[in-house]
Protein backbone atom coordinates (compact mmCIF):
# COMPACT_ATOMS: atom_id res chain seq x y z
CA UNK A 1 0.00 0.00 0.00
CA UNK A 2 1.31 3.43 -0.94
CA UNK A 3 2.11 5.62 2.05
CA UNK A 4 0.45 8.97 2.55
CA UNK A 5 3.08 11.57 3.63
CA UNK A 6 0.40 14.16 4.45
CA UNK A 7 -1.42 11.75 6.77
CA UNK A 8 1.85 10.85 8.45
CA UNK A 9 2.57 14.54 8.97
CA UNK A 10 -0.83 15.09 10.57
CA UNK A 11 -0.28 12.14 12.88
CA UNK A 12 3.16 13.42 13.83
CA UNK A 13 1.66 16.81 14.61
CA UNK A 14 -1.03 15.25 16.81
CA UNK A 15 1.59 13.17 18.61
CA UNK A 16 3.76 16.24 19.16
CA UNK A 17 0.84 18.29 20.50
CA UNK A 18 -0.24 15.45 22.76
CA UNK A 19 3.25 15.13 24.24
CA UNK A 20 3.52 18.88 24.69
CA UNK A 21 0.21 18.96 26.54
CA UNK A 22 1.21 16.01 28.72
CA UNK A 23 4.57 17.64 29.50
CA UNK A 24 2.81 20.85 30.52
CA UNK A 25 0.32 19.06 32.78
CA UNK A 26 3.17 17.04 34.30
CA UNK A 27 5.20 20.20 35.00
CA UNK A 28 2.38 22.29 36.42
CA UNK A 29 0.46 19.67 38.36
CA UNK A 30 -3.12 20.93 38.66
CA UNK A 31 -3.94 23.01 35.59
CA UNK A 32 -6.94 23.88 33.43
CA UNK A 33 -7.26 23.37 29.69
CA UNK A 34 -7.26 27.13 29.18
CA UNK A 35 -3.98 27.52 31.05
CA UNK A 36 -2.45 24.67 29.05
CA UNK A 37 -3.42 26.52 25.87
CA UNK A 38 -1.95 29.77 27.20
CA UNK A 39 1.35 28.15 28.22
CA UNK A 40 1.82 26.06 25.07
CA UNK A 41 0.51 28.50 22.50
CA UNK A 42 -1.81 25.83 21.11
CA UNK A 43 -5.42 26.60 20.28
CA UNK A 44 -8.07 25.60 22.79
CA UNK A 45 -9.50 23.16 20.25
CA UNK A 46 -6.13 21.48 19.79
CA UNK A 47 -5.63 21.28 23.57
CA UNK A 48 -9.12 19.86 24.04
CA UNK A 49 -8.41 17.14 21.45
CA UNK A 50 -5.05 16.28 23.03
CA UNK A 51 -6.55 16.17 26.52
CA UNK A 52 -9.36 13.94 25.28
CA UNK A 53 -6.81 11.48 23.90
CA UNK A 54 -4.80 11.56 27.13
CA UNK A 55 -7.97 10.95 29.18
CA UNK A 56 -8.79 7.95 26.99
CA UNK A 57 -5.27 6.62 27.53
CA UNK A 58 -5.69 7.14 31.29
CA UNK A 59 -2.51 9.21 31.39
CA UNK A 60 -4.40 12.30 32.59
CA UNK A 61 -7.41 12.68 34.85
CA UNK A 62 -9.85 15.43 35.79
CA UNK A 63 -9.53 16.21 39.49
CA UNK A 64 -12.24 18.78 40.15
CA UNK A 65 -13.07 22.42 39.66
CA UNK A 66 -10.65 25.30 39.91
CA UNK A 67 -11.28 28.87 41.00
CA UNK A 68 -13.52 30.89 38.70
CA UNK A 69 -12.16 34.10 37.20
CA UNK A 70 -15.58 35.37 36.22
CA UNK A 71 -16.41 32.94 33.44
CA UNK A 72 -17.13 29.25 33.37
CA UNK A 73 -15.59 27.36 36.29
CA UNK A 74 -12.55 25.47 34.88
CA UNK A 75 -12.00 21.75 35.29
CA UNK A 76 -8.50 21.01 36.57
CA UNK A 77 -6.28 18.31 35.10
CA UNK A 78 -3.44 16.30 36.57
CA UNK A 79 -1.30 13.36 35.52
CA UNK A 80 -2.86 10.06 36.55
CA UNK A 81 -0.12 8.68 38.79
CA UNK A 82 -1.39 5.13 38.41
CA UNK A 83 -2.08 5.37 34.69
CA UNK A 84 1.04 3.37 33.95
CA UNK A 85 3.54 1.26 35.88
CA UNK A 86 7.23 1.58 35.17
CA UNK A 87 9.86 -0.99 36.12
CA UNK A 88 13.16 0.57 37.12
CA UNK A 89 16.15 -1.72 37.63
CA UNK A 90 19.54 -1.15 39.25
CA UNK A 91 22.24 -3.71 38.36
CA UNK A 92 25.14 -1.71 39.78
CA UNK A 93 25.39 -2.94 43.36
CA UNK A 94 26.09 -6.06 45.40
CA UNK A 95 22.33 -6.52 45.21
CA UNK A 96 20.32 -6.38 42.02
CA UNK A 97 17.40 -4.08 42.86
CA UNK A 98 14.26 -3.05 41.09
CA UNK A 99 10.96 -1.35 41.72
CA UNK A 100 7.54 -0.68 40.29
CA UNK A 101 7.28 3.09 39.96
CA UNK A 102 4.31 5.28 39.09
CA UNK A 103 4.27 8.23 36.70
CA UNK A 104 5.33 10.63 39.46
CA UNK A 105 8.36 8.62 40.52
CA UNK A 106 6.75 7.11 43.60
CA UNK A 107 8.04 3.63 44.39
CA UNK A 108 5.07 1.28 44.78
CA UNK A 109 6.92 -1.99 45.26
CA UNK A 110 10.64 -2.72 45.68
CA UNK A 111 12.67 -5.92 45.55
CA UNK A 112 16.37 -6.75 45.95
CA UNK A 113 18.21 -9.99 45.28
CA UNK A 114 21.79 -10.59 46.51
CA UNK A 115 24.35 -10.88 43.73
CA UNK A 116 26.63 -13.13 45.82
CA UNK A 117 29.53 -12.75 43.42
CA UNK A 118 27.64 -13.90 40.31
CA UNK A 119 29.12 -12.89 36.99
CA UNK A 120 28.46 -13.54 33.31
CA UNK A 121 25.42 -15.68 32.52
CA UNK A 122 24.71 -16.27 36.21
CA UNK A 123 24.38 -12.52 36.77
CA UNK A 124 22.13 -12.22 33.72
CA UNK A 125 19.91 -15.02 35.06
CA UNK A 126 19.60 -13.13 38.35
CA UNK A 127 18.49 -10.01 36.44
CA UNK A 128 15.81 -12.12 34.75
CA UNK A 129 14.71 -13.48 38.12
CA UNK A 130 14.41 -9.94 39.50
CA UNK A 131 12.39 -8.58 36.58
CA UNK A 132 10.20 -11.69 36.47
CA UNK A 133 9.28 -11.11 40.12
CA UNK A 134 8.54 -7.44 39.50
CA UNK A 135 6.47 -8.09 36.41
CA UNK A 136 3.92 -10.19 38.28
CA UNK A 137 3.35 -7.27 40.71
CA UNK A 138 2.41 -4.78 37.98
CA UNK A 139 -1.10 -3.39 38.54
CA UNK A 140 -1.42 -0.93 35.62
CA UNK A 141 -0.40 -1.09 31.96
CA UNK A 142 3.40 -1.41 31.80
CA UNK A 143 5.10 1.56 30.16
CA UNK A 144 8.39 -0.29 29.90
CA UNK A 145 11.58 -1.34 31.67
CA UNK A 146 14.47 1.01 32.40
CA UNK A 147 17.81 -0.44 33.45
CA UNK A 148 20.92 1.12 34.97
CA UNK A 149 24.06 -0.95 34.41
CA UNK A 150 27.69 -0.32 35.33
CA UNK A 151 30.18 0.05 32.49
CA UNK A 152 30.20 1.37 28.94
CA UNK A 153 26.79 1.18 27.24
CA UNK A 154 26.75 1.53 23.46
CA UNK A 155 23.37 2.76 22.16
CA UNK A 156 24.67 2.51 18.60
CA UNK A 157 24.69 -1.27 19.09
CA UNK A 158 21.21 -1.52 20.59
CA UNK A 159 22.29 -0.43 24.08
CA UNK A 160 24.63 -3.38 24.39
CA UNK A 161 26.82 -3.53 27.48
CA UNK A 162 30.22 -3.09 25.87
CA UNK A 163 32.18 -3.73 29.05
CA UNK A 164 30.95 -4.08 32.63
CA UNK A 165 34.09 -4.96 34.58
CA UNK A 166 32.55 -6.27 37.80
CA UNK A 167 29.88 -8.35 36.06
CA UNK A 168 32.19 -9.67 33.34
CA UNK A 169 29.72 -8.65 30.65
CA UNK A 170 31.37 -7.95 27.31
CA UNK A 171 29.26 -6.85 24.31
CA UNK A 172 26.13 -8.22 25.96
CA UNK A 173 22.99 -7.20 23.95
CA UNK A 174 21.04 -6.59 27.15
CA UNK A 175 18.27 -4.44 25.69
CA UNK A 176 17.54 -6.92 22.90
CA UNK A 177 17.50 -9.84 25.34
CA UNK A 178 15.09 -8.06 27.70
CA UNK A 179 12.79 -6.84 24.93
CA UNK A 180 12.52 -10.34 23.52
CA UNK A 181 11.81 -11.85 26.95
CA UNK A 182 9.31 -9.27 28.23
CA UNK A 183 7.79 -7.90 25.01
CA UNK A 184 7.96 -4.35 26.34
CA UNK A 185 9.99 -1.22 25.60
CA UNK A 186 13.41 -1.43 27.27
CA UNK A 187 16.00 1.31 27.79
CA UNK A 188 19.49 0.58 29.12
CA UNK A 189 21.99 3.20 30.26
CA UNK A 190 25.06 3.54 32.46
CA UNK A 191 24.15 3.54 36.16
CA UNK A 192 25.99 6.80 36.94
CA UNK A 193 24.34 8.51 34.00
CA UNK A 194 20.85 7.54 35.13
CA UNK A 195 21.75 8.63 38.68
CA UNK A 196 22.42 12.06 37.18
CA UNK A 197 19.04 11.86 35.45
CA UNK A 198 17.39 11.15 38.79
CA UNK A 199 19.12 14.10 40.44
CA UNK A 200 18.11 16.42 37.62
CA UNK A 201 14.53 15.20 37.36
CA UNK A 202 13.50 14.19 40.87
CA UNK A 203 16.00 16.13 43.00
CA UNK A 204 15.10 19.22 45.00
CA UNK A 205 16.98 21.55 42.68
CA UNK A 206 16.95 20.99 38.96
CA UNK A 207 20.15 22.15 37.29
CA UNK A 208 20.90 22.23 33.57
CA UNK A 209 24.53 21.47 34.38
CA UNK A 210 25.49 18.97 37.07
CA UNK A 211 27.70 16.01 37.88
CA UNK A 212 26.81 13.09 40.14
CA UNK A 213 29.66 10.90 41.38
CA UNK A 214 28.14 7.56 42.24
CA UNK A 215 30.09 5.62 44.87
CA UNK A 216 29.09 2.00 45.32
CA UNK A 217 30.30 -1.37 44.12
CA UNK A 218 31.75 0.62 41.25
CA UNK A 219 32.52 4.32 40.89
CA UNK A 220 31.49 6.59 38.04
CA UNK A 221 30.23 10.05 37.17
CA UNK A 222 27.03 11.06 35.43
CA UNK A 223 27.44 14.35 33.58
CA UNK A 224 24.64 16.67 32.48
CA UNK A 225 25.65 19.59 30.25
CA UNK A 226 23.13 22.17 29.06
CA UNK A 227 20.26 19.88 29.93
CA UNK A 228 21.65 16.86 28.08
CA UNK A 229 23.41 13.73 29.28
CA UNK A 230 26.99 13.81 28.08
CA UNK A 231 27.91 10.25 27.11
CA UNK A 232 31.14 10.90 25.22
CA UNK A 233 32.00 10.06 21.64
CA UNK A 234 32.58 6.42 22.56
CA UNK A 235 29.87 6.42 25.27
CA UNK A 236 32.37 6.20 28.13
CA UNK A 237 32.15 9.72 29.57
CA UNK A 238 32.24 9.64 33.36
CA UNK A 239 34.24 6.41 33.70
CA UNK A 240 36.37 8.08 36.37
CA UNK A 241 36.47 4.91 38.47
CA UNK A 242 39.18 3.56 36.21
CA UNK A 243 41.46 6.58 36.28
CA UNK A 244 44.58 6.38 38.45
CA UNK A 245 44.61 8.64 41.50
CA UNK A 246 47.34 6.86 43.49
CA UNK A 247 50.72 5.80 42.13
CA UNK A 248 51.49 2.23 43.16
CA UNK A 249 48.00 1.77 44.58
CA UNK A 250 45.99 -1.44 44.89
CA UNK A 251 45.07 -3.50 41.86
CA UNK A 252 41.70 -2.69 40.32
CA UNK A 253 39.28 -5.15 38.75
CA UNK A 254 40.05 -3.53 35.39
CA UNK A 255 43.65 -4.77 35.68
CA UNK A 256 45.31 -1.42 36.39
CA UNK A 257 46.67 -0.16 39.72
CA UNK A 258 45.69 2.81 41.86
CA UNK A 259 42.33 3.44 40.16
CA UNK A 260 39.77 5.55 42.00
CA UNK A 261 37.42 2.55 42.19
CA UNK A 262 40.13 0.44 43.85
CA UNK A 263 40.33 3.07 46.60
CA UNK A 264 36.78 4.33 47.22
CA UNK A 265 34.37 1.58 46.17
CA UNK A 266 32.41 -0.07 48.97
CA UNK A 267 34.69 -3.13 48.81
CA UNK A 268 37.81 -0.95 49.03
CA UNK A 269 36.42 0.97 52.00
CA UNK A 270 35.57 -2.26 53.83
CA UNK A 271 39.04 -3.64 53.12
CA UNK A 272 40.75 -0.52 54.52
CA UNK A 273 38.45 -0.55 57.56
CA UNK A 274 39.32 -4.16 58.33
CA UNK A 275 43.03 -3.43 58.04
CA UNK A 276 42.71 -0.39 60.31
CA UNK A 277 40.68 -2.33 62.89
CA UNK A 278 43.34 -5.02 63.11
CA UNK A 279 45.77 -2.39 64.40
CA UNK A 280 43.34 -0.73 66.82
CA UNK A 281 41.65 -2.91 69.43
CA UNK A 282 39.34 -0.23 70.87
CA UNK A 283 37.72 0.87 67.64
CA UNK A 284 33.95 0.57 67.14
CA UNK A 285 34.79 -1.21 63.90
CA UNK A 286 35.27 -4.25 66.12
CA UNK A 287 31.59 -5.13 66.31
CA UNK A 288 30.61 -7.41 69.16
CA UNK A 289 29.84 -10.91 67.98
CA UNK A 290 31.50 -10.37 64.60
CA UNK A 291 34.87 -11.25 63.19
CA UNK A 292 36.67 -8.55 61.21
CA UNK A 293 36.14 -10.66 58.09
CA UNK A 294 32.39 -10.21 58.64
CA UNK A 295 32.67 -6.40 58.83
CA UNK A 296 30.17 -4.72 56.50
CA UNK A 297 29.87 -1.32 54.89
CA UNK A 298 27.02 -0.47 57.28
CA UNK A 299 29.38 -1.17 60.20
CA UNK A 300 31.79 1.43 58.82
CA UNK A 301 28.95 3.93 58.36
CA UNK A 302 27.74 3.38 61.91
CA UNK A 303 31.20 3.67 63.44
CA UNK A 304 31.81 6.90 61.52
CA UNK A 305 28.46 8.28 62.73
CA UNK A 306 29.58 7.50 66.31
CA UNK A 307 32.75 9.56 65.72
CA UNK A 308 35.04 6.56 65.99
CA UNK A 309 38.56 7.86 65.15
CA UNK A 310 39.60 4.74 63.22
CA UNK A 311 36.49 4.73 61.07
CA UNK A 312 36.72 8.48 60.60
CA UNK A 313 40.29 8.12 59.29
CA UNK A 314 39.04 5.63 56.68
CA UNK A 315 36.28 8.03 55.67
CA UNK A 316 38.65 10.98 55.39
CA UNK A 317 41.04 8.99 53.22
CA UNK A 318 38.09 8.11 51.00
CA UNK A 319 37.17 11.81 50.85
CA UNK A 320 40.72 12.70 49.83
CA UNK A 321 40.70 10.43 46.79
CA UNK A 322 37.21 11.55 45.82
CA UNK A 323 38.36 15.16 46.19
CA UNK A 324 41.17 14.55 43.72
CA UNK A 325 38.65 13.18 41.22
CA UNK A 326 36.34 16.13 41.85
CA UNK A 327 39.19 18.58 41.27
CA UNK A 328 39.89 17.02 37.88
CA UNK A 329 36.22 17.20 36.91
CA UNK A 330 36.06 20.84 37.97
CA UNK A 331 39.17 21.67 35.97
CA UNK A 332 38.00 19.78 32.89
CA UNK A 333 34.32 20.76 32.81
CA UNK A 334 33.87 23.76 35.13
CA UNK A 335 30.39 22.58 36.16
CA UNK A 336 29.15 24.40 39.26
CA UNK A 337 26.88 21.77 40.83
CA UNK A 338 28.42 18.46 41.84
CA UNK A 339 26.90 15.73 44.01
CA UNK A 340 28.38 12.74 45.84
CA UNK A 341 25.78 9.99 45.65
CA UNK A 342 24.81 6.41 46.45
CA UNK A 343 26.76 4.75 49.28
CA UNK A 344 29.28 7.59 49.48
CA UNK A 345 26.60 9.99 50.68
CA UNK A 346 26.05 7.84 53.78
CA UNK A 347 29.27 9.15 55.33
CA UNK A 348 27.73 12.59 55.67
CA UNK A 349 29.42 15.85 56.50
CA UNK A 350 32.91 14.49 57.39
CA UNK A 351 33.31 13.02 53.92
CA UNK A 352 31.83 16.09 52.25
CA UNK A 353 34.15 18.46 54.12
CA UNK A 354 37.19 16.42 53.07
CA UNK A 355 36.08 16.28 49.44
CA UNK A 356 35.58 20.05 49.39
CA UNK A 357 38.93 20.76 51.08
CA UNK A 358 40.86 18.43 48.77
CA UNK A 359 39.19 19.83 45.66
CA UNK A 360 40.17 23.34 46.75
CA UNK A 361 43.76 22.21 47.26
CA UNK A 362 43.97 20.43 43.90
CA UNK A 363 42.13 22.72 41.50
CA UNK A 364 42.23 26.38 40.50
CA UNK A 365 40.70 28.54 43.22
CA UNK A 366 38.89 30.68 40.66
CA UNK A 367 36.90 27.61 39.68
CA UNK A 368 36.46 25.85 43.03
CA UNK A 369 35.12 28.92 44.86
CA UNK A 370 32.14 28.96 42.49
CA UNK A 371 31.53 25.21 42.63
CA UNK A 372 28.83 23.81 44.91
CA UNK A 373 29.68 20.31 46.12
CA UNK A 374 26.88 18.54 47.99
CA UNK A 375 25.72 15.10 49.08
CA UNK A 376 22.93 13.70 46.95
CA UNK A 377 19.66 13.11 48.79
CA UNK A 378 18.39 10.58 46.26
CA UNK A 379 19.57 7.64 48.38
CA UNK A 380 19.52 4.02 47.27
CA UNK A 381 16.75 4.68 44.73
CA UNK A 382 18.78 6.96 42.45
CA UNK A 383 19.44 4.43 39.69
CA UNK A 384 15.92 2.99 39.86
CA UNK A 385 14.39 6.46 39.57
CA UNK A 386 16.82 7.51 36.86
CA UNK A 387 16.00 4.40 34.85
CA UNK A 388 12.31 5.26 35.26
CA UNK A 389 13.03 8.77 33.99
CA UNK A 390 14.38 7.20 30.79
CA UNK A 391 10.96 5.67 30.20
CA UNK A 392 9.12 8.93 30.89
CA UNK A 393 11.41 10.67 28.45
CA UNK A 394 11.42 8.25 25.54
CA UNK A 395 7.96 6.71 25.82
CA UNK A 396 5.85 9.73 26.86
CA UNK A 397 7.97 12.70 25.82
CA UNK A 398 8.23 13.94 29.40
CA UNK A 399 11.71 15.36 29.19
CA UNK A 400 13.73 14.47 32.26
CA UNK A 401 16.30 17.15 31.44
CA UNK A 402 14.28 20.25 30.73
Amino acid sequence: MESNPQKATHQQTRDYNQRLVLQTIFDRGEISRADVARLTGLTRTTVSQAVGALLDLKLVKEIGQGASTGGKTPILLNVSHHGRNLIGVDLSSDEFSGAIVDLRGNVRYRLSLPLDGRQGQDALDLAYELIDALQVRVTSPLLGIGVGVPGVINPAQGSSVHWAVNLRWLDLPLRDLLQKRYQAPVYVANDSQVAALAESFFGKHRHRNLIVIKVGRGVGAGIVIDGQLWKGENFGAGEIGHVRVMEGGPRCNCGHYGCLEALVSTAAIIQRARAAAKAERTTRLRVKGKTLDALTFDDVVNANAENDPTARAVVLETGKYLGIAVANLIGALNIQHLFIGDYGAQFGQPLLDKVRATAQECALNTLTKNTVIELSEMGAESVILGASALLLNYELGINALR
